[in-house]
């Protein structure tokens, strides 16, 4: 089976991505594991497909690189909508439909992407440390040697603890600057670091504003460069009108026999 593919990276979380408007398109876990592996298949931290369906300008469905169906990707979400506009989708404003819910989307400055994110109600803490869901569940903990700090043995231990190894959880290492927060996150599904993690940095926006007033606004830095995130504040536990604002680009595209 010769399938026809695009590869889109959101700050270094890149993705393949397959236009499945005609449903032709059925891949099992092993094949979506295969595509994503970076050796032996394309290589991608995760793949989406482009589904047709009513009362929206698409379907997003988003597969993690262990080929598992995943739950809400803020970086997927601006790829597949740059995605979208490539092949000739064209909307001032898209609105689409994730796994976690409906989406808005649209261009702004710099070209970059705006996409609207879930409102969050509750964040939950945990000794020092942080627990919410911004579409996916994520874990929050302020550190502050981030530029050594090994992500991947200190992400798994909290990955595979006990509260959390049974459904997984992403967890996110941040560091406060003067003007911005620096972001480090361990994927579950990917099972690594990742270069980004638009929900994660989602989180970690929202932990930072949570014990912080006079912001709407956080701008953040990620491995593979930079995000904004705005929203609404009520109290230190309600947030609303969250958007996740940054690039979305395109890399190649191919085609690929698959068996």
């Amino acid at each position: 089976m010769q399938i026809s593919f695009s590869k889109y990276h959101g700050t270094g979380n890149d993705f393949i991505i397959i236009d499945n408007r005609d449903g032709s398109i059925n891949l099992s876990i092993n094949q979506i594991n295969h595509l994503c592996d970076r050796r032996f298949g394309i290589g991608a931290d995760g793949l989406l497909l482009l589904n047709s369906i009513a009362d929206f300008d698409f379907e997003m469905k988003y597969y993690n690189a262990d080929g598992a169906e995943g739950s809400m990707c803020g970086n997927g979400g601006r790829c597949i909508t740059q995605f979208a506009y490539d092949i000739g989708i064209k909307k001032e404003q898209y609105h689409f439909i994730a796994t976690d819910g409906p989406h808005d989307a649209f261009f702004g400055t710099n070209n970059w992407i705006h996409l609207k994110m879930i409102n969050v109600s509750s964040i939950n803490k945990i000794h020092n440390d942080y627990v919410l869901n911004t579409g996916s569940p994520h874990y929050i903990t302020e550190v502050s040697n981030i530029n050594n700090l090994n992500v991947v043995k200190e992400g798994q231990a909290i990955r595979y603890s006990n509260n959390f190894k049974e459904k997984g959880i992403n967890v996110n290492f941040i560091q406060k600057e003067a003007n911005k927060i620096i972001v480090r996150t361990y994927e579950r599904g990917v099972e690594d670091e990742t270069y980004s993690c638009g929900t994660g940095v989602t989180a970690a926006s929202l932990v930072f504003a949570k014990n912080e007033t006079g912001f709407n606004r956080i701008e953040v830095e990620t491995k593979g460069g930079q995000l904004a995130v705005e929203f609404d504040k009520k109290g230190d536990q309600e947030f609303n009108n969250i958007w996740l604002c940054g690039p979305a680009v395109f890399v190649y595209k191919g085609s690929v026999e698959l068996n």
